[in-house]
Parts: structure tokens; C-alpha cells; sequence
């Protein structure tokens, strides 16, 4: 069986970019809002004085991720604010000092057990840096006496154009990957590892191979440059060969998938103990004089980091992450949260007038999921909430390729989740009214 896939430029002219850290902005706006799951509380007012890696926010809730302040300095405000996926949440306001003090507290975590490395990296804010920014501590908690984890799969194929943080990562610091990599098969027992790197990467593919060469149970695996190959059910078929069914989850066929750069972060909280709190992520776009990756606390605000740019005009469409699943950010106040990976800054986009489905199928052979986007967009104009469930829209992991594809510019993607969406608010009304 071969899945479905599309061919996309490149677009990689950061690739040769070394990461290098920025002037600590004026001031920061760190969202209790970073992950996957429940949004945290803030544990700080205003007034306070924090340092750099100091908790600031929590939750009790088993979904999700503590968030530190990735500065030193005062508490301007705490205050609701609208984030870029339009939702309203707490953010936490800090005017910046010069000088970068860490927390008292800070310090490499003590390991003796499954448990201790469970905890750590629960403590350290972690989550999944591909984008999706599951808590990492979710997905080592599985319970081992019903799921049955024998292969880590290391997501290194950073697919979409533009983006090429993954890949300075290995470059920069393959060695705190594999290390990372070594680490959680030394305390979750998973007997083996293989890195999925596209083809188009050679340089971080020898990189990978040369640090793991005494590794007999970790491989490194060339795979096509073809998009959507970094998504988790493509990556753990082209890497393993298991197909994930629908509505599972990798454990169920024995798969445990991380980014790279998570693994690059694990490993240097366990020597350091200092937490999630800045980002490698790739500026570029087609108004960059010169294509960058840049090492950004976290809560950097996206004014800041356009001010960064060597730009020739001022943008008119911001992304935050990749053309292809990422973010329009409309307002220059929004801040950097753990899961964006790049600001790409354009100028000029072209704007496109949808016209009529001509049947061509092309959407159909671009759906890694087998999909049906022309029959989909149909049934959720129509509202037929069974149709889509029979369709299985639920499937649709919104990598936009449909979209792309369309010589009809219909925004099929689009209907996809606003169909999830749909079903999503259908069933809360059912619940309630039971």
C-alpha cells in the first residue's frame, strides 16, 4: 500500500542559517494557553518579580503542561487576551529587566525510575515542538500492562515549505538529540528507535547516522520529500510499515512518536533543569533579504520578532508556522507560544476566486487519508452530519493538500474542520440536553 502524497517546493533558504539568540525584547506576553489540553492558571500578580525559568502558571488537570517565565523581570499584568486560534485566555505580562537571572530552583532533575523521568518532564513544560504541542508526560504515561510500546518513531521530515528548524536541530544539536532519543528508551523500555528524515536533507541524515553508529537499536530512515510525510500516521507507516486505524492512537500498534526537537529539549533539561521557555524558529518569507533561524523566548511578541526580519516591504500576510497548516496572525501584540516553529512574512499574496467543482479528482489522489474532500465540502453545505461521519471526516488531519491541489480553488481543507467543528458542537448539544 502506497499513501497518497504531493510534491511541494522547498522554499529552504534558512537551511544554512546557524540559530542564534536574540536581545531579550522590552517586554513579554506569555499565554497560559501553550499546549494541547487545559490552559493553565496564573501563580503570579501583578507587581511580582520573576526570574528566568520560574513557574508561573499550572493546572490540576491531567491534560496539561505547567509554562515558566522565559525572562527576569516585573508583573505588568495579568489580563484575557485573544489568541491566534481566536480563543480568549489568561496571558501573563512582564516588563524585562537587562540582565538574565534563573530561578532559584533550578537545577538538573533527579532520575532514578520511569516515574522520576515522568515527572521531570512534566515539570519542564514540555510538549510536542512539531506543532501539534501534545504535553510530552501524556504520552510517557501510558499504562504498561495494557499498551505495549516497542518502537519510538522520531519525527525529523519537516515537510512543509519555509520551515527549517527540525533541521538546524540536527545540525546544531544532533548530539542532544540522539542523547534525548537515548533517554526515553532507557526509562520507558522501548527496545528500538528509528529517525524518519526526508531525503532532501542529506546533511542531517549522515549527522544522524555518524552519532547513532554504536546504536544497533536506533535507525535513521531516508524518506521521501513528499508532503504531508511528517504526519504522525504517514510517518508511522513509512517508517514501521503499521497502519493506526481510525480513531486509534500510535499505541495501539506498539508506536511512541516525538519530534526531534523535543528530543533535543529533553535531553538538555535533564543535564540543565532549565525549562521549555524559548524556541528555534525559522524567519523567512518572500520579502526576507536573508532567511534566518532565531533561538526566541518564549512570549516574544510578533511585532518584536518582525523588527528582526530583513524585510524589503512590510508584510501583509503573517504566518505563524508553515504555508501550508500554519496560522495568519493579524494582530502584532500576539505572542510566540511553544508550539510555533517559524514566522514566515509575505507580501504581494495572490488571491484566488473560488469557481465550480469540475470533478477532476486531484483532491481525491492527494488525501493521504483517502479521503473524499469534493463529497465532504458537499455534505457539510448540506449539513448532513451522518454523511460526514460516514465519510469519516474525522480523518482529516488538515494538511491543507486538497486545498493545494484544487484547479478550482475551493477551500476544501477549510470546510473539512469547520465540519469537525460542526459534529463537535452537534454532540455537546445532544450531551447537554441528556
Amino acid at each position: 500500500m502506497k499513501l497518497n502524497s504531493i510534491k511541494l517546493p522547498h522554499f529552504n533558504s534558512a537551511a544554512d542559517s546557524r540559530s542564534t539568540g536574540i536581545k531579550t525584547p522590552d517586554r513579554v506576553m506569555i499565554s497560559m494557553a501553550q499546549h494541547g489540553g487545559v490552559p493553565c492558571t496564573p501563580i503570579v500578580s501583578a507587581g511580582d518579580t520573576v526570574k528566568t525559568g520560574q513557574l508561573i502558571g499550572t493546572s490540576d488537570a491531567v491534560l496539561s503542561a505547567p509554562i515558566h517565565s522565559s525572562v527576569t523581570g516585573t508583573v505588568t499584568e495579568i489580563r484575557k487576551v485573544i489568541n491566534v486560534f481566536g480563543k480568549l485566555h489568561d496571558a501573563v505580562i512582564i516588563k524585562t529587566f537587562p540582565n538574565r537571572e534563573l530561578a532559584d530552583d533550578i537545577k538538573p532533575p533527579e532520575i532514578g525510575s520511569r516515574e522520576d523521568f515522568i515527572a521531570a518532564v512534566k515539570k519542564s513544560g514540555s510538549v510536542g515542538l512539531g506543532g501539534a504541542g501534545f504535553p510530552t508526560h501524556i504520552k510517557f504515561s501510558y499504562d504498561r500492562e495494557t499498551v505495549h510500546i516497542d518502537t519510538l518513531v522520531v519525527n525529523g521530515a519537516e515537510c512543509e515549505p519555509y520551515i527549517t528548524s527540525d533541521y538546524r536541530t540536527f545540525m546544531e544539536d544532533g548530539d542532544k538529540v540522539a542523547d534525548g532519543i537515548r533517554r526515553v528508551m532507557e526509562y520507558l523500555d522501548i527496545k528500538r528507535a528509528v529517525i524518519g528524515i526526508e531525503a532532501d536533507k542529506p546533511a542531517a541524515i549522515s549527522r544522524m547516522t555518524e552519532l547513532t553508529a554504536n546504536d544497533d537499536d536506533i535507525s535513521v530512515m531516508s524518506l521521501p520529500s513528499v508532503y504531508p510525510q511528517g504526519a504522525e500516521k504517514v510517518l508511522i507507516y513509512n517508517t514501521t510499515g503499521r497502519v493506526v486505524g481510525k480513531g486509534k492512537l500510535p499505541s495501539s500498534v506498539g508506536c511512541l512518536v516525538m519530534n526531534c526537537s523535543t528530543a533535543a529539549f529533553i535531553s538538555e533539561y535533564l543535564k540543565t533543569g532549565i525549562p521549555l521557555i524559548q524556541r528555534r524558529v525559522t524567519i523567512d518569507g518572500n520579502i526576507v533579504n536573508k532567511p534566518k533561524n532565531l533561538l526566541i523566548p518564549i512570549g516574544t511578541l510578533l511585532g518584536d520578532i518582525i523588527s528582526l526580519a530583513d524585510v524589503r516591504v512590510q508584510p501583509d500576510r503573517v504566518l505563524f508556522g508553515g504555508p501550508m497548516m500554519g496560522t495568519a496572525v493579524y494582530e502584532l501584540d500576539t505572542p510566540l507560544i511553544k508550539t510555533i516553529n517559524a514566522v514566515l512574512l509575505f507580501s504581494d499574496t495572490r488571491k484566488y476566486e473560488q469557481t465550480a467543482c469540475i470533478r477532476c479528482g486531484r483532491c481525491v489522489n492527494a488525501c493521504p487519508m483517502g479521503l473524499v474532500p469534493t463529497d465532504l465540502e458537499y455534505a457539510y453545505d448540506k449539513r448532513d452530519a451522518e454523511l460526514l461521519k460516514k465519510l469519516n471526516v474525522e480523518l482529516c488531519m488538515n494538511c491543507g493538500a486538497c486545498s493545494y491541489v484544487c484547479p478550482a480553488k475551493r477551500a476544501l481543507s477549510e470546510k473539512n474542520q469547520l465540519s469537525k467543528l460542526y459534529l463537535r458542537e452537534l454532540a455537546s448539544k445532544y450531551t447537554k440536553r441528556g
